[in-house]
């Protein structure tokens, strides 16, 4: 069985990680989605989420943005990634749930650090007309959170 590492050397005990390993989710749309909720509160961010999923809210989209269609209330580009939404808000909550475990504030956690990497390509093939077949390519998704605990000053 392999280790997983994360991109992020942790450097002190009041931080909590989780990750999400092979996720069946468009890669842009959680890199879009992890650079809205770094450095929130984790209240806020799962506010965002919430938001997101129940189509309240659209995500900027500020570099994958080709064809994108502007939305209201934010200035460009921007959809509402649920399936991303829905999966990054359990990985959250696994993160939230390893910073009780150290005995950390749920109150005082903010999310440090959001990232997402390109995991395994899923190559199938989609029959066409005339005997052919095209390829259709799916690409998997890593993502690591990393929580951190913060004084009330330091806000």
């Amino acid at each position: 069985m392999p280790t997983w590492g994360y991109s992020y050397a942790a450097q002190g005990e009041k931080e909590a990680m989780a990750s999400g390993r092979d996720l069946r989710v468009s890669f842009k749309e959680m890199v879009e989605l992890l650079r809205e909720i770094r450095g929130k509160k984790l209240s806020e961010a799962y506010n965002i989420l919430d938001e997101v999923i129940a189509l309240r809210r659209a995500i900027p989209f500020k570099r994958y943005n080709g064809g994108v269609p502007h939305r209201k209330g934010i200035s460009g580009a921007g959809r509402y990634p649920v399936k991303a939404a829905k999966l990054l808000k359990k990985i959250l909550k696994s993160a939230e749930h390893n910073a009780m475990n150290k005995d950390l504030d749920p109150d005082n956690l903010y999310v440090k650090h959001a990232a997402a990497q390109m995991g395994m390509k899923l190559r199938r093939f989609f029959p066409r007309a005339y005997g052919r077949a095209s390829p259709k390519i799916e690409q998997m998704v890593h993502v690591e959170i990393v929580l951190e605990e913060r004084e009330e000053s330091e806000e």
